[in-house]
């Protein structure tokens, strides 16, 4: 299964965006979507995980209360809902799918495309 994230753009400080990851085939209920940021000269981090099947939900502290991960089983599309948005939250995005919650980046062996999101302060 791959996952493709898509939805990122150029965004004014404080404003809202909503990213979207689609999954090429129907994801176990066991699987769990991450997303992942990488901004320029800086290492990919964890941004936000979800379960695909209970739905529970794991936030970095850099944007908790901020960021919203969900997803829609029938779309096999997961979001994640970033709101007052800082110029620090620049960075490609990608969304990922493990068989259990991983945090590192270097637990994954493939990567798509990501979107690119930029904040203007």
């Amino acid at each position: 299964v791959q996952l493709q994230a898509s939805g990122g753009g150029l965004v004014q400080a404080g404003d809202s965006l909503t990213l979207s990851c689609a999954a090429s085939a129907r994801l176990f209920s066991s699987s769990v979507v991450h997303w992942f940021r990488q901004a320029p000269g800086k290492d990919r981090e964890f941004v936000a995980a979800i379960r695909w099947g209970t739905s529970g939900t794991y936030y970095a502290d850099s944007v908790k209360g901020r960021f919203t991960i969900s997803r829609d089983t029938a779309k096999n599309t997961a979001y994640l809902q970033m709101n007052n948005l800082k110029p620090e939250d620049t960075a490609v995005y990608y969304c990922a799918r493990a068989s259990e919650l991983a945090f590192a980046p270097a637990h994954y062996k493939y990567w798509g495309q990501g979107t690119l999101v930029t904040v203007s302060s």
